[in-house]
């Protein structure tokens, strides 16, 4: 029972992962969180008024649940499995944080400078939050889909276009890292 409160081997969860995906190919389904979004916002009644949403949201209900697993297994990992003493911080992260006076994380997974509630305290951070949710929205459909979709279903079904999503994602991902997080922070 102890195994089920640690982190897991890459390979124990990459292969579950591979399982899963073999399951859904078999299915005739396909994997995405960002689809969802457009399932909701058909739900709400969107389709009325917008010709992207006025589909058949009832046939991706499957994907609904999904979602719902991921928002409880991320509250049940949060509040019942977080143990960060076994995540190591590489110590040069932790410095080049502190040269952009963001503190380290304190037996913490995160920052709270970047993640805690204080972000919500300064004009800045909201802005940050605002304009952030915008791109990666504008990103998720200009993409044709997020992350886990492209990375994990895309490229298990051998998509090029998923292919040159992900190295986008990868190139957009150093970008910030190395060029403009420097800048904002």
């Amino acid at each position: 029972m102890n195994i089920i409160f640690q982190t897991w081997p890459w390979y124990v969860s990459g292969f579950l992962i591979g399982i899963i995906m073999l399951s859904l190919t078999y299915f005739g389904k396909t994997f995405g969180m960002s689809s969802n979004l457009r399932s909701l916002c058909s739900m709400a009644g969107l389709g009325k008024r917008v010709a992207f949403f006025d589909f058949d949201w009832k046939a991706q209900r499957w994907n609904l649940v999904v979602v719902l697993g991921a928002m409880m297994g991320g509250f049940i990992a949060v509040h019942f499995m977080a143990d960060p003493s076994n995540v190591a911080i590489n110590p040069k992260t932790i410095a080049q944080l502190a040269q952009l006076g963001i503190d380290s994380p304190n037996g913490k997974l995160m920052p709270a400078a970047l993640f805690g509630p204080e972000i919500f305290t300064s004009p800045k951070g909201i802005l940050i939050l605002l304009l952030g949710g915008v791109l990666i929205g504008f990103g998720t459909r200009y993409a044709g889909g997020c992350t886990s979709g492209h990375a994990i279903s895309g490229l298990s079904n051998l998509q090029i276009p998923s292919l040159k999503a992900v190295i986008g994602f990868f190139v957009g991902g150093l970008i910030m890292a190395y060029l403009l997080f420097p800048l904002i922070f």
